[in-house]
């Protein structure tokens, strides 16, 4: 999900990048991604799995608006959109997990194509458009979930205030926190509440149904004019007192390859947009509101640079595709170098 360097070897799992990616690889996007969550569905190889990591060192564990994670790594909305592997993604040492984007009605998502891989950049470009199987199928799996080795956020689309509303409703119970998504460049109806007075007025009413933290997720920006309307954005979540916000989703990006033809770039090509745009909001933002840096993230000194950025958490997708089931594990304990090396200096 990132930059052009080489992907590096994961010490403990060789034979993803060498045996298990090229496979995958041979398969279109989604294909592969079935078969990786047919692998997710095997819960007790995940959590024996689970056992064997260094995820939760003594220079990690973090509190976000009154959360205990036992490290700043999250797992990005996205992946597991219907919310159906959450327990097993935990077991790969997130310090918590988003399910969704969950949407109120069942929804079939863009055209397809809607995902392509850059490999040479380690990055995805999709233009999904929030396929969702709705909130009654992501309520049922969320009570079903039991096992819960990291803490567990949801995602829901504003695509209308009061359905975004009824998500909240039914989904805050289920979870930790509640990120509600402004930003996909892949679906109509959310950029509306890119407009800040429809960004406040979502926000009340989401305020008046919550009792969890709320995030608001944010787009990026390219120029001086985007980044004063995020920027504005970022004071209507200030002056709504929500918890935090997410920074940043994907980039747009033209491509005559998806159906749609316009999608949104993600991986560690967009790696030094989210590290120009974190130092921004925190400015603006000041310190004790919540940033949670999204957007390239695949090695310890990514998530390092994020957090010395302003950043209190991380969150990564695109990374798992490329890097494989140890890369949580490989950032953290990379993570724990460079924060004691920082102490000690």
């Amino acid at each position: 999900m990132e930059a052009s360097a080489p992907a590096r070897v994961s010490r403990r799992f060789p034979w993803y990048q060498r045996l298990v990616r090229p496979v995958l690889f041979r398969l279109p996007p989604e294909r592969a991604q079935r078969l990786a969550e047919r692998t997710l569905a095997c819960a007790p190889l995940w959590r024996a799995y689970g056992a064997t990591l260094r995820v939760d060192d003594a220079t990690l564990p973090r509190s976000v608006a009154g959360i205990n994670l036992r490290n700043p790594i999250g797992l990005a909305a996205g992946l597991d959109k219907q919310c159906a592997y959450l327990a097993a993604l935990g077991h790969l040492g997130f310090g918590y997990v988003i399910g969704g984007t969950v949407t109120y009605h069942p929804r079939p998502g863009n055209a397809r194509p809607r995902l392509l891989r850059l490999p040479e950049r380690e990055s995805l470009l999709n233009s999904m458009g929030f396929p969702s199987e709705g909130l009654q199928a992501a309520v049922t799996r969320l009570r079903n979930l039991g096992d819960r080795p990291a803490k567990v956020f949801v995602s829901i689309a504003a695509l209308e205030e009061d359905e975004a509303v009824a998500c909240l409703r039914a989904l805050e119970p289920l979870v930790e926190a509640t990120e509600v998504n402004i930003s996909s460049p892949n679906t109509a109806g959310v950029r509306r509440f890119q407009e800040p007075a429809a960004l406040g007025g979502l926000l009340d009413r989401l305020n008046a149904a919550r009792a969890k933290p709320l995030f608001v997720k944010l787009p990026p920006y390219d120029d001086d004019r985007g980044r004063d309307a995020v920027l504005g954005l970022l004071r209507v979540c200030l002056r709504a007192g929500v918890a935090g916000v997410t920074a940043i989703n994907t980039v747009p990006r033209e491509s005559p390859s998806l159906a749609v033809e316009r999608g949104g770039l993600s991986g560690r090509a967009i790696l030094p947009d989210m590290l120009r745009i974190v130092p921004e909001l925190r400015r603006e933002a000041g310190p004790g509101f919540v940033i949670n840096a999204s957007g390239g993230i695949a090695t310890g000194d990514d998530a390092f640079r994020a957090l010395q950025a302003g950043a209190d958490t991380v969150q990564l997708y695109t990374a798992f595709v490329y890097r494989g089931p140890d890369v949580v594990n490989q950032i953290c304990r990379e993570l724990a170098v460079r924060l004691r090396q920082q102490v000690g200096r």
